[in-house]
Formats: C-alpha cells, structure tokens, sequence
C-alpha cells in the first residue's frame, strides 16, 4: 500500500488501487474505540447523460435516478432492509447522494466486520422489481414535496437557478415527481452496472486497524468483477456568465433567509491550483463576513444579522461558486456591506495582520477535522470524488500567500458574477 504522512498534523494515509480497479483508503487512528467505513461510487445528480463503456451506448436517465438507486439498495430478495440490519447491529447507519457522488456508511464500536459484511453485501447485490420500484416512487415522491416546502432547501436551489442555466447542478438531487415517474427496473439496474463498478469506486475506513490486515478482509468480501473501461459523462457546455442576479419567493419564515453568490466562471485548472484556491476562498471569507470580521460585528450589533453566515465554495470540474447565507431582516443591507467590504479590499490590498490571524484559524480548522473518525473519512472520500487528497489542505496551507489571496480575490469576487436568493416572509392576506 501507499503511505502518504503528513509530518505537520502526524496523520498517515494508507492507499491502495485493487486489480478490479476500486481505490481503498484507510487513516489509522490508534487507541480510538469509534471506527467508520464510507464506501462510495461517482455517480451524482449531474450525471444524466453519459456512454456506458459496455456497449459504447448513449444513456439519457431521468433527473434523481441516482437518489433513487440509493434509496433501493438497502430492500434485500428476502425482505429485508440492510439499514434495519445494520441498526440492530448496534451501529450507526446510513446513506447520501450529492452532485457528483453516492455512498453507504456507518460508525460503530463493536461489530465493526459483522456490519461490514451487510455494507458490503447489500451494495453489491441490488433487487429491483417492478413492485418495489413503484412503492419507492410514492415514498420518494413525498421526499420532494417536502423538500419543496423547507426555506433553507428553496432558497439554494433558487442561488443555483440564479447562477446556473443549463448545468445540471441547478436540478433537484431528488429529481421531480415527473421524472421519477420514468424510473423503471431497467433504468436501475443500467445505472448500477455502470457506476457501481469496483473500478468506479472508493471505500474510505478510518479507527483502530491494521492497515495490511483490513485490506484483506475488504478483499474478500469483494464479488469479483473486471475493470470496465471509462464511463464518460457529458455535461452541458460551461457558461461564462450568470442566468439571474436576483430570486425572491414568499413561504412560511419568521424572518427572511438569504443566500448571496459568487460565480467562480474561471474554476480552476489543476487539483494542486483547486486547494490552493478553496484555501484563499476561506481566508478571505472569513476575512469579509466570519465571525472576527467588523462587517459581521456591525451587523449583529445592529441586529441586521442573526447569527453569523454559513460559508461556502462548493466546486468540481462542472460548477465552481461561492456561497454566504444567513437570516436578515434586510438582506440587501448585507449585500451592499459585504460588496463595499469587497471592493474596499480590492482598492486597498488585504491587512497583513487580518490575513494572518485568520489564515491561522483557517489552519486550526482543517486541523480539527482529524479528531472524529467521521469528519475523516467522509472528508478522505468527498476529496478523492473531486481527485483531491485531504493532506492537500494541510500541505498547501503555506503557499497561499496575502499577494495570491487578492488575486484570488479580484478573479473570484466580480460583481458581474454576484446573484442573491431571499426567501421573504408571507404576507398575510
């Protein structure tokens, strides 16, 4: 296996490319009683169109196919569910889709192997029939409804219809009711077959273990399967500019919810160039509107914000965006504050003292994230998904200079690029 150490936080990382293709991951953490395994496959929302290496194919699939194929995986041939059988193992069970990415978990601190056989088991031997394919519908259909009722959950889609026009990202994890209605066996089990492949894969494992002996266990628990060839995806064509600056809707809030957003148009051209980025990202984040930040200060002073914003750069090779959301009163005050802020650094460079301090912070953050076998592995597995290694954060943390933070500053935060999404309170009639 692979060692990468990190001689900054002393964390190892053990990896392995099996022959069928599939990448294991494993972070010892020697003397903690908790372990976690995550075991995922790159097949997320955005991937409605692709060729299956199989028979050189072009696939169209409806919108949340993925979501509902992670849904169906836990229904065993027997009746059973997995997630029942995990639980009643005593372990901590579970399973998400995001934009690019599915994956089955737990956390446990007994049975570990017991678990491991079901979590390997019942995401190797999918069961679709047309009975439980129809009964999932309504089950899911009822997931959507609800999502479309939640403030929080509205208010992202709506920053993402904002920015984005043809990019899948803009569409619902879930799907909609109309799409899910196409979903057949047939369409499950294509899906399966060309995204559940081990050479599509990644298990993550962090806790107590031998590295060498835990591989092998994993190892056997594997069905045999050849690596298949790549499995390419398409995707609309990348857009260089924003669809709306601005969405509002009424729905049941006690008070309005904003989210404000910076298309990133220019992404990034290579791994080490995204981590370096996502660094810069942070810092001046937390520079503008973190909870140490005047701008923030003032506003909660004034009671203008609540409590202090989420911050966020989500990325991959598809979309790239900035993300501050928050509850106000006023959401356009805080954007105004927040681009004066931003121009103010851009005219006048970053404090070299503010940089500092908080680039420490920044730091102290990642640090962290290696105390919870979870945050760990999750973390390993997400950053893989993108074709980053989480040690990356640590080891790039001191190329990022204040002279690149305000290049990243200018190429990221344009005003042409800014969109808001608010979700205001109903009025009554």
């Amino acid at each position: 296996m692979k060692i990468i150490e990190s001689s900054k936080i002393k964390e190892k990382e053990y990896i392995e490319k099996l022959d069928n293709g599939m990448t294991v991951i494993i972070i010892p953490k020697p003397n903690l009683d908790k372990k976690y395994v995550i075991w995922g496959t790159y097949f997320g929302s955005i991937d409605n169109r692709f060729i299956m290496p199989s028979t050189k194919e072009e696939v169209f699939i409806p919108d949340g196919v993925a979501h509902f194929l992670e849904h169906k995986l836990f229904e065993q041939s027997d009746g059973t569910n997995s997630l029942d059988t995990l639980m009643a193992l005593g372990l901590d069970a579970n399973a998400y889709t995001t934009n690019d990415h599915t994956a089955y978990l737990f956390e446990c601190t007994n049975n570990f192997y017991e678990g491991l056989d079901e979590l390997m088991d019942y995401v190797q031997h999918p069961y679709f029939t047309d009975e439980n394919v129809e009964k999932e519908k309504g089950i899911i259909g009822q997931e959507i409804k609800m999502y479309d009722d939640e403030p929080g959950w509205r208010l992202y889609m709506n920053a993402m219809d904002c920015m984005y026009k043809n990019n899948p990202i803009k569409l619902d994890i879930a799907g909609s009711v109309e799409s899910i209605s196409e979903i057949t066996p047939d369409v499950l089990y294509k899906c399966y077959n060309t995204f559940y492949n081990p050479s599509n894969m990644v298990m993550a494992v962090c806790g107590d273990f031998n590295p060498e002996e835990l591989l092998e266990e994993i190892k056997k628990r594997l069905v045999p399967k050849e690596e298949q060839g790549e499995i390419k995806r398409i995707y609309p064509e990348k857009e260089t500019t924003i669809n709306m600056p601005y969405k509002e809707v009424e729905m049941e809030v006690s008070t309005p919810i904003f989210a404000i957003g910076y298309k990133d148009i220019e992404g990034a051209e290579n791994k080490e160039e995204i981590v370096k980025k996502h660094i810069a990202i942070e810092i001046l984040l937390n520079m503008i509107i973190g909870k140490s930040s005047d701008v923030y200060k003032e506003l909660y002073e004034a009671g203008d914000l609540l409590s202090v914003p989420d911050l966020d750069y989500e990325f991959s090779d598809e979309y790239a965006h900035v993300l501050i959301s928050g509850q106000s009163k006023n959401p356009d005050k805080i954007k105004e504050k927040i681009e004066k802020e931003i121009e103010q650094y851009k005219a006048q460079g970053l404090n070299t003292e503010h940089f500092d301090r908080i680039k420490k912070k920044v730091y102290g953050d990642y640090v962290v994230e290696y105390n919870s076998v979870g945050n760990i592995a999750r973390m390993f597995l997400a950053d893989k998904m993108k074709g980053i290694n989480s040690l990356d954060y640590i080891e790039e943390y001191n190329t990022v200079t204040k002279e690149y933070t305000e290049e990243v500053l200018k190429n990221v935060f344009k005003t042409e690029n800014l969109v808001m999404s608010v979700v205001k309170c109903k009025q009554e009639n």
